[in-house]
């Protein structure tokens, strides 16, 4: 496993959804410690939200991967057909 580092924070987690990936890093140094972005292909990062507690961060982190499989999944039942009603029989 390689290490990332983005800004100088060292990434610790990731969690994919589809093709986007929401990553912790954790800076060693700076007021806020703990930072969440979105990143795309591995070394785009991008909306970065700071912290000064792991497990604020840790939350974020979640928070933002539950919210991208909402989306995800919405747009995936906005793109399948309604499903056609079965006709009753006729008696």
């Amino acid at each position: 496993m390689n290490l990332r580092i983005n800004a100088g924070y060292i990434i610790t987690d990731s969690i994919h959804v589809g093709e986007m990936e929401f990553v912790l890093g954790v800076h060693s140094t700076a007021s806020n410690q703990f930072v969440t972005w979105a990143c795309k292909d591995g070394n785009n990062y991008f909306w970065g939200h700071y912290f000064d507690d792991l497990m604020a961060a840790t939350k974020d982190l979640i928070d933002r991967a539950e919210q991208e499989v909402k989306f995800c999944m919405k747009h995936e039942e906005k793109a399948q057909p309604p499903q056609k009603q079965p006709e009753e029989p006729c008696l």
